[in-house]
């Protein structure tokens, strides 16, 4: 019986500190250290939540630039059905056929898009999913190509647009590790901003 007591009391202690303590002290140390990831890192702009700095989202208007191809389409239902929310890609392998048909119908739709560029000029971060399917960045390459097609359905100048795009290029982590990149979601507030 006295063993009963020490095994009830024991998971009594942990209980508290495990499910309790220990979330409440590393919420805390969050929230009070770094709020911002804390929270999902979202942005707001003109006093409204308008997205994640970490999520990216679908641009199909040629007055945006678009961002990654996305397996599980940035989360979203395009029928107007509730999703679960879910990431990830679609795993197939460089031999598999299904693909090189996708990769082939998306390079084809970028053209459609973009008919001032060739199938060479295409970044290949735009013909290609990223592994967790929600990736919010592309190359600074990859939004300097999309400038024709955005100049011509927004009125702003080429070099306005490259102007945004060098603002919101970020540069490798501590100079070292990564390569540069451009938010698209920050990007495409910017321009919406000279739009107006």
């Amino acid at each position: 019986m006295n063993e009963l007591k020490k095994a009830i009391r024991l998971t009594i202690v942990l209980i508290v500190i495990c499910g309790l303590a220990y979330p409440l002290l590393i919420t805390g140390v969050g929230q009070v250290l770094f709020p911002n990831q804390a929270n999902g890192s979202v942005i707001t702009h003109n006093g409204k939540e308008v997205g994640s700095e970490l999520i990216g989202q679908q641009y199909n208007d040629d007055g945006h630039f678009m961002g990654r191809i996305s397996a599980v389409n940035y989360n979203t239902s395009t029928d107007g059905k509730e999703i679960d929310a879910t990431s990830g890609s679609e795993n197939l392998g460089p031999t598999s056929d299904v693909l090189k048909e996708r990769v082939e119908g998306d390079i084809k739709s970028f053209l459609e898009k973009n008919p001032t560029l060739s199938k060479e000029d295409i970044s290949s971060e735009l013909i290609s999913q990223s592994g967790s399917g929600l990736d919010p960045d592309i190359t600074p390459k990859g939004a300097k190509i999309q400038v024709d097609r955005i100049s011509k359905a927004t009125g702003i100048s080429k070099d306005d647009l490259n102007k945004l795009i060098d603002e919101n290029t970020k540069g490798k982590w501590l100079g070292l590790f990564g390569t540069e990149r451009v938010n698209v979601l920050k990007l495409n507030m910017s321009v919406n901003d000279v739009k107006k």
